[in-house]
């Protein structure tokens, strides 16, 4: 390979498939590499023999549990909001012709115990469980004010400077209790620990606002959208994309070795005995591991189930957050659940995750208070794996690499991480303003 490249992309995980594919729309002369024979990294949707290969080690699922192929389980489960940033780069990029979408059913929070439809606008504040009389109308009245929130328009400012004021003292001036504030800061604004309420209340009421326009975009029980067969399409369709913009991608490819000058700034990648020149190196931790530091762990649980969620309003397809301040907890946890109706799982089965980011080693125990809402498990499998993120200067190396995924059944951390690291490749930023109809999801 005596090419030089603009840019050799290592792993096929998601956040390297949307960089490679952004920077080929570019026009970059592209390489993508993986030592794997099968797109997706640590993202990759499984079949049923491969879950059980890398769970129980042996290729032998019991039959009951149908053809191993009607199975795609999302090795890093995420579901996309429909406005949201991760929606836009698809239609930015025109990926969204390579892929199916469907809106998720539902969008829970837990709450003393119990799960509850998550409130989004005034008129389900009013109709929620989750408050009292006089509180509800408190939330409604806040409500308000962020549906009419408008950014340019001081008239809908009401007097407060959100750049300014903090969250807390924000929610103050409507004096919602702690209750209303949980679930509005973790299941709606999707804040993953309370630090938010010490700053600025703009990035919140951002947040909600998106979270409501979103679910306003379908009609739908939430605000979320999810590929058919499961975000293993995903990377596939970018490589795709990529392709189509003269990117060359080469899966099973051992040994991919960053080399560097004597400076210390990456030259180009040997594999197999070649090396390919390149200007820059974008990468998932376990390809530059001497670059990288341990964050923290997610620790997870898979089940395959044959029932939808108790609780869910027989719903096929949802999320439900479970604020860490109920559980009495750091961290967030996270339930995912989807089935045969976004074409995961055969029909009549249900593959549910639980996710938080690991506070002991004991992950049985600890996703306990997420595992008790599933109800009756045909299976059960579970896994811990370690979160890294970069410690080089990427200005000096030319490596750009990505942080682990976090616990999070939401792309919003991913994407900004995607997009700052764009923005530090190219030196600008992508455009998000699309026409966001441009991405449709299937109806039943």
């Amino acid at each position: 390979m005596d090419e030089e490249y603009d840019v050799i992309v290592l792993g096929t995980g998601l956040k390297e498939c949307i960089l490679s594919g952004l920077l080929s729309v570019d026009g970059l002369k592209v390489l993508h590499m993986d030592r794997n024979d099968y797109y997706g990294g640590e993202s990759s949707s499984l079949n049923l023999i491969q879950l059980w290969k890398r769970f129980r080690g042996d290729d032998k699922p019991p039959a009951h549990l149908g053809s191993s192929r009607d199975y795609n389980v999302d090795m890093i489960p995420k579901f996309m909001m429909a406005n949201g940033t991760l929606v836009r780069v698809l239609i930015h990029t025109d990926v969204t012709k390579y892929l199916s979408f469907k809106a998720v059913d539902g969008s829970y929070v837990y709450n003393k115990g119990k799960i509850h439809k998550v409130p989004a606008t005034d008129m389900e504040a009013l109709k929620s469980p989750l408050m009292g009389l006089f509180e509800k109308r408190r939330a409604r009245k806040f409500f308000i004010f962020v549906q009419d929130y408008d950014e340019s328009n001081p008239k809908t400012h009401e007097g407060m400077d959100l750049t300014r004021l903090t969250t807390k003292e924000l929610i103050a001036k409507y004096g919602l209790d702690d209750n209303t504030i949980d679930f509005i800061g973790h299941a709606l604004a999707l804040q993953r620990d309370d630090r938010y309420l010490d700053q600025p209340a703009l990035d919140t009421v951002k947040r909600m606002k998106l979270y409501a326009e979103s679910l306003a975009r379908f009609q739908g029980g939430s605000p979320y959208i999810y590929p058919l067969y499961g975000l293993g399409e995903l990377p596939q369709a970018f490589a795709r994309l990529s392709a189509v913009y003269g990117g060359t991608y080469m899966l099973n490819k051992p040994e991919c070795k960053v080399e560097f000058d004597e400076e210390g700034k990456v030259v180009g990648v040997t594999s197999e005995g070649e090396t390919a020149r390149c200007k820059k190196v974008v990468c998932d931790p376990s390809y530059l591991p001497n670059k990288v530091r341990k964050v923290g762990k997610v620790a997870r649980a898979i089940a395959i189930m044959s029932h939808t969620i108790p609780n869910t309003n027989d719903s096929h397809s949802v999320q439900i957050i479970l604020p860490q301040k109920q559980l009495g907890r750091r961290s967030d946890m996270y339930v995912f659940c989807c089935s045969y109706s976004h074409n995961v799982a055969p029909r009549g089965k249900f593959i549910a995750f639980v996710t938080t980011e690991a506070e002991t080693d004991h992950p049985e125990a600890e996703l306990k208070p997420g595992i008790d809402l599933l109800g009756a498990v045909d299976e059960i499998f579970f896994d811990t794996y370690d979160r890294y993120e970069p410690v080089n200067e990427p200005t000096l190396d030319n490596c750009f690499i990505s942080m682990s995924y976090d616990a999070t059944t939401h792309f919003e951390s991913t994407v900004i991480d995607v997009l700052n690291m764009y923005t530090m490749i190219t030196g600008k930023a992508v455009d998000l303003s699309v026409d966001l109809s441009a991405a449709s999801a299937a109806e039943e």
